[in-house]
């Protein structure tokens, strides 16, 4: 049976060393709050998300891979301005990476910034 693909991507995981100072970086960042949630051996903060849309959570414990700046790049919502979002980046204990690039057309604007467990993150906005 053939099924309707609504996104090309539904879960995404952020791999953390310091649970609760990620936590603070990323709510601080984003400006609202993750959801904590225990699953075996492993802890998870969760990004808010929409029933149908793709979610995602930061991840401490069991066998969670170590945090990197190569590999896999996820992309944050920063809506509805990336200026603000990145303008939130080094107070909130990260880096900016690659500051905000314009896209053509109506694809909006991105910037990569690494948090303060050393993974790279990209995040896009319309404005």
């Amino acid at each position: 049976m053939e099924q309707n693909i609504r996104h090309a991507a539904n879960w995404f995981e952020i791999p953390v060393q310091d649970l609760p100072r990620a936590q603070r970086f990323y709510e601080t960042l984003l400006g609202h709050p993750l959801r904590l949630e225990q699953l075996g051996a492993y802890s998870l903060a969760v990004f808010p998300s929409d029933a149908a849309g793709a979610g995602g959570c930061l991840l401490h414990g069991g066998e969670t891979p170590a945090p990197s700046t190569q590999g896999t790049l996820v992309y944050l919502n920063a809506m509805p301005s990336l200026d603000t979002v990145v303008a939130r980046v080094e107070a909130a204990g990260g880096k900016v990476s690659m500051p905000r690039v314009d896209l053509p057309g109506d694809l909006g604007c991105f910037a990569h910034v690494l948090d303060t467990e050393g993974n790279r993150i990209g995040l896009h906005a319309l404005a």
